[in-house]
């Protein structure tokens, strides 16, 4: 499975941004699709994910603030984030894994190259 991400940039604290994550070569719908992000200095950690059922899952910091959702159809999950803070300042990844949800990076098989948000104050 290939991942390719998008929809990163600047936007100042306040507005809005939506990732999208585009994935090619494998069965998208069966897929548990994750985001995560990485602040410099900082660990890889989980935003959100949604499952092949629609279940969905946020980090607390963003509950409120960031959705996911997924397009089977066009193989293309979406992070629409709203309300952005300057510490939501990071690159963003979305991945992949089979079966069960799991907050967890290394529990995911495939992932995107990264897309950076610079929310500034």
């Amino acid at each position: 499975v290939q991942l390719q991400a998008s929809g990163g940039g600047l936007v100042q604290a306040g507005g809005s941004l939506r990732l999208s994550c585009a994935a090619s070569g494998g069965t998208f719908s069966m897929y548990v699709m994750g985001w995560f992000r990485q602040a410099p200095g900082k660990e890889r950690e989980f935003v959100a994910a949604i499952t092949w059922d629609g279940r969905i899952y946020r980090e607390d910091s963003v509950k409120g603030r960031f959705t996911v959702s997924r397009d089977n159809a066009k193989n293309t999950v979406y992070l629409q984030m709203n309300s952005l803070k300057p510490e939501d300042t990071a690159v963003y990844y979305c991945a992949a894994k089979r079966s069960i949800f799991s907050q967890l990076a290394t529990m995911y098989d495939y992932w995107g190259q990264g897309t950076l948000v610079t929310v500034s104050s």
